[in-house]
């Protein structure tokens, strides 16, 4: 088995700004393990608010080649069990990894690794398409451009949230999710959770910093929407103390370390009571691809991380309408299109 790393900078359709961070690229990597014909790949992108870099996380990977390169990969979960001690100060490259051996192992037994799980896609849920935090008219005009079902509008700017939700109900009957990336107190998101039950909201992720527990249970008992945690989730022990003072979680491959414990994630979520979600950080169709195989475990998705760039180097699942379509290849159904082998 060979690692291989594919660096890429993923041209976005659009600036995307959040409550937090604005770009028109984002960089990623795309990790690679090669047996012979076959190919497994998988995907974490730079984020400066994890202080994550591509460099930092090829460095990671490159001191356990040998590890890595010597594995018989009969079994993932294993595989993942004797790699994440190396690779514990860097779930995102440890996420790339993940994949990579999920979408090998799957290509190996000639199956898609949905299958492999036994899982019946036939009531996944639809993914949203998100409209980044600008002006109500940008947002509008964003909207108007990629018609959807299901849009998931990042705010952050408390002082017009409500009314820039109000503007853009004004302009379509598809249903609405909120995100404000931990930009409002814990009075506004009680108060503004009426207003935007009534203009067709889902739900509201993560409206208070992450570290904000007594904000987070007041919200949680005074809501009139459901709470989904993302910022308060990233690791496995996160789901017990979410419970009691969210509704549900979404989880992020690549902040938890893939796809192996995000799958244990879902399951002790659900013993919690938990609704689950499962997100994207402006993935290509590497990583989205990878995340569709978990599909019919979810309550929500937001998978639309392909949908927001305009040089994905790679193919994988296609959409219809919200609906995730998978590829008919094997493993997870990535092809790459690029090929800049360091």
């Amino acid at each position: 088995m060979q690692l291989l790393f594919h660096r890429v900078e993923l041209r976005l359709n659009h600036t995307f700004t959040i409550a937090h961070d604005s770009r028109d690229v984002q960089a990623t990597l795309i990790v690679e393990l090669r047996d012979g014909l076959l190919r497994g790949y998988g995907e974490a992108t730079a984020t400066r608010y994890y202080g994550i870099t591509i460099d930092g996380m090829v460095a990671a990977l490159e001191r356990i080649r040998p590890q890595i390169e010597a594995a018989d990969l009969t079994d993932p979960a294993l595989f993942w069990s004797d790699m994440q001690p190396h690779l514990a100060n860097n779930p995102f490259a440890l996420c790339a990894l993940d994949q990579a051996a999920w979408d090998l192992w799957a290509k190996r037994q000639g199956q898609p690794l949905y299958k492999l799980w036994n899982l019946d896609t036939s009531r996944s849920p639809i993914t949203n398409y998100t409209i980044g935090l600008d002006t109500p008219g940008r947002m509008v005009e964003k909207m108007q451009e990629f018609p959807w079902p299901l849009y998931k509008i990042k705010l952050g700017w408390p002082e017009s949230d409500v009314e820039t939700v109000r503007t853009l109900r004004s302009h379509t009957d598809a249903v609405f999710r909120v995100d404000a990336n931990c930009g409002w107190t814990a009075s506004d998101a009680i108060a503004w959770s009426h207003q935007l039950a009534e203009l067709g909201v889902e739900f509201i992720e993560q409206p208070l910093p992450a570290d904000d527990w007594a904000g987070a249970k007041a919200v949680f008992d005074a809501s009139a929407l459901p709470i989904i945690a993302d910022e308060s989730c990233i690791v496995e022990s996160d789901v017990d103390r979410c419970a009691g003072y969210f509704h549900g979680v979404n989880i992020k491959l690549t902040k938890c370390g893939g796809i192996t414990p995000a799958r244990r994630m879902i399951t002790r979520a659900r013993e919690r009571g938990l609704r689950v979600m499962v997100g994207c950080m402006t993935e290509s169709s590497v990583g989205i691809s990878a995340i569709a195989q978990l599909l019919p475990l979810l309550d929500y998705a937001d998978l639309d991380g392909s949908l927001l760039i305009a040089n994905d180097p790679a193919t994988g699942v296609t959409f219809d309408n919200g609906r995730i379509v998978y590829a008919s290849d094997n493993g997870t159904g990535v092809r790459l299109t690029v090929n800049d082998n360091e």
